[in-house]
C-alpha cells in the first residue's frame, strides 16, 4: 500500500497494491496491520473500526457535507467499488491550523484509491457516474443526535466541485437546509 499525505495533517490518500494478469486482478482492500503501520510511521492515532456502510448513488447525487460531533465523532475510511466520485473532506477542528481547509480526491472503481478521513472532518462526495457504490468503514456508530451538516456550496469553503461533469446536482431535502460553515 502506498500512502500519500495531503496538505491537511491526518488526511491520507491510500493506494493499494493491485496484482493483475489476464484473469483479472486482486488486492487487499483493508489490512489492519498495514494500516496501523502506515499511521504509526506518520505518528497518527490508530482507529478502531466498528461499522461498515454502503451507498448507491446516481450521477449528480451529492451527499454531504456530513459529520458527527463528539462523543460520537467518526473517522471514515472510504472507497468506491463501482463508478466514480469526487470526494471531499473539510477540517472542522477549531484548534487546527488548517481549520476550514478542504482536500478533494477522485475515488473510482478503476483507480481503487481510498481516503482516510479522521474524526474532526466534514465529509461529502458527488457521484460522477450512474450506479456508483461507495463504502465507508467508520470508527463510531451513527448517532442521530450528534449529526451535523454544512451546506455543500458554502461560499466561505469555496469547494471546487467538478460540476461540469454532471447534468444536474441532486441533493437531499435534508442536505439542502444544512448550515453554513462557521468561520
Amino acid at each position: 500500500m502506498k500512502v500519500e499525505t495531503t496538505k491537511i495533517e491526518g488526511l491520507l490518500i491510500l493506494h493499494p497494491n493491485v496484482f493483475g494478469d489476464d484473469r483479472g486482478w486482486f488486492m487487499e482492500s483493508f489490512n489492519q496491520q498495514r494500516f496501523e503501520q502506515a499511521l504509526n510511521e506518520l505518528s497518527l492515532p490508530i482507529p478502531h473500526f466498528v461499522q461498515d456502510n454502503h451507498s448507491l448513488s446516481q450521477k449528480g447525487v451529492l451527499r454531504g457535507l456530513h459529520y458527527q460531533n463528539a462523543p460520537h465523532a467518526q473517522g471514515k475510511l472510504v472507497r468506491v467499488v463501482q463508478g466514480k466520485v469526487w470526494d471531499v473532506a473539510i477540517d472542522i477542528r477549531p484548534e487546527s491550523k488548517t481549520y476550514g481547509q478542504w482536500v478533494g480526491v477522485e475515488l473510482s472503481a478503476e483507480n481503487k484509491t481510498m481516503f482516510w478521513i479522521p474524526e474532526g472532518f466534514a465529509h461529502g462526495f458527488i457521484a460522477l457516474e450512474d450506479n456508483t457504490q461507495f463504502l465507508y468503514k467508520t470508527t463510531n456508530y451513527y448517532n442521530k443526535e450528534s449529526e451535523g451538516a454544512i451546506i455543500w456550496n458554502d461560499p466561505t469553503l469555496a469547494i471546487d466541485w467538478p460540476l461540469s461533469e454532471v447534468d444536474e446536482v441532486l441533493v437531499s431535502d435534508k442536505d439542502k437546509i444544512s448550515s453554513k460553515f462557521k468561520n
